[in-house]
């Protein structure tokens, strides 16, 4: 479900050089007015609780970036474990509309509770709140003060053309990591929402994903997809047909990839209208071929053309093994000497400079040890027990001058 903060985490700025430098006096800062401190304080009112008391909903909103499915969202305290929380509230357009779909929003919401997994934005707990007028449901969710993956882009290009290679590595693998486990549930659960808006990074570089959206709540709720600024993220068949697989999951994947390879993906104008001939210059402009053909991969039209987030993980441009270790690996399978290694190393100067799949991404044909037949007798011989022998005694006098 959606979890979204807005707070951005640290990243260096650049500095103006002033000519003639101009000398300037430091002054003490100013006391808080009267009218911040009635503003802070508002922030922090307790507006609502939840029926268990646990969590109390603050005034002070937390900025959701027009994500569908997401109408209201707030700044909250977990009175238990002492920390910030997001109270999300979905409305229901009409009542009767949850009553129809109550049954199947329980299942998709007891199903997020169980999630945990390191790359995915907690989901502590959700409840209905039913009135005659509207209809409400409310879940809380870990709070993600860092900021988003599309805030830290923006501030990175402003020093940087393109991202550092190692670290894109990084943050491809820890979502790919995050939407295996997700398609490996029992039933599947599709994210469906999956732009660089909910992709969130900390300080320590760790990434999480959140604002699951599934299509249970985005359908039935007052907020509508035309209001997204990120189109493109969506694949084809997103809307076009019934039913969707976790192969949407994978397109807008491939499109946040390319998004972090090259900061920013230009719009139409004015418009955050992004067209295919900026996506297809956007690939186009990638040094590395092993990046573009995975990338591509992922934007498939046709989603059975897709490879599945598991298969992704072992794509040549994130996997990478060292060379040297790779081949006394292989050394030692095949029941080589490790003296040749080098030997092995210099016939390989043109192996891929990323590595090869594991040993297990391949099969390698195990030596057929001969059979031998065993010859079984006929006869079968008594068994005989065969005696104990006595124990033997010690020698235990010396010998001096060749006498005993």
């Amino acid at each position: 479900m959606k979890s979204e903060s807005t707070a951005s985490p640290p990243t260096g700025q650049a500095v103006s050089s002033v000519s003639p430098p101009v000398s300037t006096v430091t002054q003490p800062a100013l006391p808080a007015t009267e009218d911040e401190e009635e503003e802070s304080e508002d922030e922090s009112e307790i507006l609502e609780e939840s029926p268990c008391g646990r969590w109390q909903k603050r005034r002070e909103e937390v900025n959701q970036r027009n994500v569908p499915g997401i109408d209201n969202a707030y700044l909250a305290m977990d009175t238990e474990e002492g920390v910030e929380v997001v109270w999300n509230e979905v409305m229901f357009s009409e009542r009767k509309n949850f009553k129809l779909q109550e049954e199947k929003v329980k299942a998709v919401f007891d199903n997020l509770i169980q999630l945990e997994h390191l790359n995915i934005v907690k989901f502590h707990k959700y409840w209905a709140d039913v009135k005659e007028n509207r209809t409400r449901v409310i879940f809380i969710t870990e709070y993600m003060s860092s900021g988003s993956l599309k805030q830290f882009l923006k501030k990175t290009k402003k020093n940087h053309k393109t991202m550092n290679e190692k670290a894109w590595k990084r943050w491809c693998t820890q979502i790919l990591s995050a939407l295996s486990y997700l398609h490996s549930c029992e039933p599947a659960i599709i994210h469906g929402n999956l732009t660089c808006d909910t992709i969130f990074i900390q300080h320590n570089g760790l990434i999480k994903i959140g604002s699951v959206a599934p299509d249970t709540i985005n359908n039935h709720v007052k907020t509508c997809r035309e209001e997204q600024k990120s189109l493109h993220f969506f694949a084809p068949e997103y809307g076009a047909v019934a039913s969707v697989t976790t192969a949407v999951d994978i397109y807008s994947f491939g499109m946040c990839a390319l998004e972090m390879a090259v900061l920013e993906i230009q719009s139409n104008g004015e418009s955050s209208y992004v067209s295919q001939e900026a996506i297809n210059s956007a690939i186009l402009s990638l040094e590395d071929p092993l990046q573009r053909e995975f990338i591509q991969k992922c934007l498939e039209v046709d989603p059975s053309k897709r490879p599945t987030a598991r298969e992704l993980l072992f794509h040549q441009a994130l996997f990478e093994v060292p060379l040297l270790k790779l081949l006394a690996a292989h050394c030692i399978v095949k029941g080589k000497e490790l003296g040749q290694i080098q030997m092995l190393r210099k016939q390989s100067q043109c192996s891929n400079r990323n590595g090869i799949y594991p040993l297990t991404a391949f099969g390698m044909p195990c030596p057929q040890q001969p059979q031998q037949e065993a010859v079984k007798s006929p006869i079968v011989p008594p068994s005989v027990k065969t005696p104990t022998p006595e124990p033997a005694e010690l020698e235990t006098r010396k010998v001096r001058n060749g006498l005993i």
